[in-house]
């Protein structure tokens, strides 16, 4: 392997990743929340606050629409290779105190700047918005078998206070994914409205539990400095503790809002990565084992960059521990007609998801309701209104 992301092939083949230098834009993108502060500073205008908002909601699944899809795959026989060029894991550990600061920023400009009720507001929103690409890093670095790497995982989902998703993720969600067990993937015919209402008070007591059992195999209480849970959880006390005692008791509701807009970004993803998606009960009573066709992919360029290829999501299910650089495209998978920020948005108004997603979904599984999974409340009239059979 050369130091230019050039590989070389057992049969002497050249490989050249072309998005090696594209993952920097995660690093970049995250910067983009300073700006509405830095044009406050300049003009005293607050409306500019919204300017990053409008970036990543707006520009982004533009430059999706505009930059197209990336099907490439690398060689697999270079992938050993590429897992272990340290150059990508540099971009994900770079990015940890990247967001770290940019949160602490954004909470001393909400505490100590004059700034009215609406740009308060925006700047909640933005970090939250960063606060679940964290949750997304968290989650590239928690699926990692190092112990390190799991630990910045728990370091990183600490100013969200949403820890318990290093547990719940890995060894709950990616069990029961795309089965009428996992509240973390949604449902025809349910709302994410409804569905958050399910998902996050299920994933957190699906986490303890989960920890639960670990700790009682291996002889440990629950409440002690061995449980996955507690550890981020303590980090999340500290930070969060300290940014009072800097700021005073006024700076909690918006950390509480930027905690929680950050978790329903996840949720969002959650929403979208599995919509009606079912596996099949075997004969066994166990589920068939997870496939790419389980989970909706989506190959935009832009934010697959700026996301660690959270949304080749078909390969990640089926390959957790593949690093990002390597998850590939496959053919014939259920796919979204943008990247996850502009089906975001669409997921929030549920008609216009429900237009733009349920024929997809009917078109994916041939009209058959036996691959689909419902919301029980919607079942009959779902089967009725697409001619299921």
């Amino acid at each position: 392997m050369s130091q230019a992301g050039v590989f070389i092939t057992p049969s002497g083949e050249t490989y050249r990743d072309r998005k090696r230098y594209s993952w920097a834009i995660s690093i970049v993108v995250p910067m983009v929340a300073v700006v509405g502060p830095a044009l406050f500073f300049a003009t005293g205008n607050a409306l500019l606050l919204w300017a990053p908002l409008a970036f990543y909601y707006i520009v982004i699944p533009v430059l999706d629409m505009l930059l197209g899809e990336d099907t490439s795959n690398p060689p697999e026989e270079v992938v050993p290779q590429l897992e272990e060029d340290r150059y990508y894991r540099y971009i994900t550990y770079a990015l940890i105190p990247m967001l770290w600061g940019v949160w602490a920023f954004s909470l001393w400009f909400i505490g100590s700047q004059d700034v009215p009720l609406h740009g308060m507001i925006a700047t909640t929103l933005v970090i939250g918005l960063l606060n679940g690409g964290a949750i997304n890093l968290g989650h590239e670095l928690g699926h990692k078998k190092g112990k390190m790497e799991r630990w910045m995982a728990k370091i990183i989902l600490a100013p969200s206070a949403y820890g318990h998703f290093f547990i719940e993720h890995n060894k709950g969600h990616h069990r029961d994914v795309a089965t009428p067990e996992d509240p973390a993937s949604s449902r025809m015919g349910e709302t994410i409205w409804t569905f958050v209402l399910r998902e996050v008070p299920g994933a957190f007591f699906r986490a303890i539990e989960i920890e639960k059992t670990r700790l009682k195999r291996i002889g440990k209480p629950f409440w002690s400095l061995s449980n996955e849970v507690l550890q981020p959880a303590l980090i999340t006390v500290l930070a969060w503790g300290t940014a009072i005692a800097i700021l005073g008791i006024g700076i909690l509701p918006f950390l509480i809002g930027i905690a929680f807009w950050g978790m329903f970004q996840l949720t969002s993803a959650n929403y979208i990565e599995h919509y009606g998606l079912l596996r099949q009960k075997l004969e066994n009573g166990r589920y068939e084992q997870t496939q790419p066709h389980h989970s909706w992919n989506s190959n935009h360029l832009f934010s697959n960059w700026a996301t660690f290829h959270l949304q080749r999501h078909s390969d990640h299910h089926a390959n957790p521990t593949r690093r990002y650089q390597s998850l590939r495209h496959f053919e014939n998978l259920p796919t979204l007609p943008n990247g996850y920020l502009g089906m975001f948005l669409i997921a929030y108004i549920p008609p216009l998801w429900f237009a733009v997603m349920n024929p997809r979904l009917v078109k994916h599984v041939g009209g058959d309701s036996t691959k689909i999974s419902f919301h029980a409340a919607a079942k009959e009239k779902m089967i009725q209104r697409y001619h299921l059979r």
